[in-house]
């Protein structure tokens, strides 16, 4: 852990940062101007939820007027920031979210909007309330989603997916799976309507309402290729042949991302408490690294830049630095940074928790500090 001036960090660390600020944030992202406006492939940011609870080192309870205030200034210095395909993830309950995306709908465009994340972040029923509330929402806005679409990492294939493909007529191409040959008739064109002769000689007609997904021609060449299933002894509805070589290397990412997927706020409690740093007064409800860990490696690739201008726990700036991507953490509480050394500090020494083992993190790097 190096501790910095601002003056000093500029002049030998601002080309490849991996810094924590201790500051106000607006003050010190208008001093980062001009040296990362449009160089941000991911922003992520937990702010304060106006819940209207009152913690031991700030309350979060203000006019609902004034907390929209806070929230355009800061977005507004974050939007200069991001570059064309880069994205900006934003955590919110449904106490401030509705009022939250119209903001951002302002600041951004419309058109910026890419999706709401739903993110199940406690597994225990609540049972003092009317409804046990058992989730929170991800914000996500681009400059350009098409070119953040083009951009974005897909998800490793998982073993549910792998276990689809099969090769039950021992297929020299592999495994493959099927599906249906056939779909609904509302935008199909006469040539998607004829009969299918099977190898064994059985006729096949489309379902009523539907019709082939190819033309007879085409389908006619599939069949030849060995790439249309009629069941293992021939006399099953038609159905195309989908090989696990041809499909792309992993999956597109889903809006719902359950506890079993990316961890909970518990979860991050446990972490915090293994590294010795969590204090209930300042992290009430901290995001695990696995969640966090799940946004860097869809919106980012490796040495691309990340941010965070509400830093609390620091597991931004813990979670980029095990998927080797350099950040920019910034966090007013001098308290807060204290327990964000201590966890950074454990980061370098190749701490085991979070994504740690998922990444096969041993250690190492550096982290600047700066006041």
């Amino acid at each position: 852990m190096i501790k910095l001036d601002f003056s000093t960090w500029k002049r030998e660390y601002s080309e490849n940062p991996r810094v924590v600020f201790n500051g106000d944030n607006i003050d010190v992202l208008k001093r980062l101007h001009g040296i990362y406006d449009k160089q941000v492939s991911c922003i992520y940011i937990d702010p304060p939820y106006n819940n209207g609870e009152k913690y031991t080192y700030y309350s979060d309870a203000q006019s609902h007027d004034n907390w929209l205030k806070q929230m355009e200034e800061v977005l507004r210095e974050l939007k200069q920031f991001l570059k064309d395909d880069g994205s900006l993830w934003i955590s919110i309950d449904d106490g401030e979210m509705h009022y939250l995306k119209v903001l951002c709908d302002s600041i951004f465009g419309r058109k910026s909007f890419v999706t709401t994340l739903i993110w199940q972040q406690r597994n225990t029923r609540e049972n003092r309330k009317a409804f046990s509330n058992n989730h929170e929402y991800i914000l996500v806005y681009s400059p350009s989603p098409e070119l953040f679409k083009k951009k974005r990492n897909l998800l490793p294939i998982t073993e549910d997916v792998l276990s689809r493909y099969h090769n039950p007529d021992n297929d020299p191409r592999g495994p493959w799976q099927s599906v249906s040959a056939n779909v609904q008739d509302g935008h199909a064109v006469e040539s998607q309507f004829y009969e299918i002769v099977a190898p064994n000689g059985k006729v096949h007609s489309p379902p009523n309402g539907r019709c082939w997904i190819y033309n007879k021609e085409r389908m006619t060449n599939e069949i030849a290729q060995g790439n249309i299933w009629f069941g293992n002894d021939g006399n099953g509805v038609p159905r195309v042949k989908k090989f696990l070589k041809d499909r792309p290397s992993g999956v597109v990412p889903e809006t719902l991302w359950l506890s079993s997927f990316v961890g909970t706020n518990k979860d991050a409690k446990t972490h915090l408490k293994a590294l010795k740093i969590y204090d209930k007064n300042l992290f009430d409800t901290p995001k695990p690294e696995t969640l966090i860990g799940q946004i860097i490696e869809i919106a980012t690739n490796e040495n691309e830049l990340v941010m965070d201008a509400f830093l609390g726990s620091g597991t931004t700036v813990s979670a980029a630095h095990k998927l080797n991507r350099n950040y920019i953490g910034i966090e007013s509480e001098s308290k807060t940074c204290e327990y964000v050394i201590k966890r950074m500090e454990q980061v370098l020494y190749g701490e085991t928790g979070g994504i740690s083992n998922r990444t096969n993190w041993k250690g190492g790097g550096t982290v600047q500090f700066v006041i």
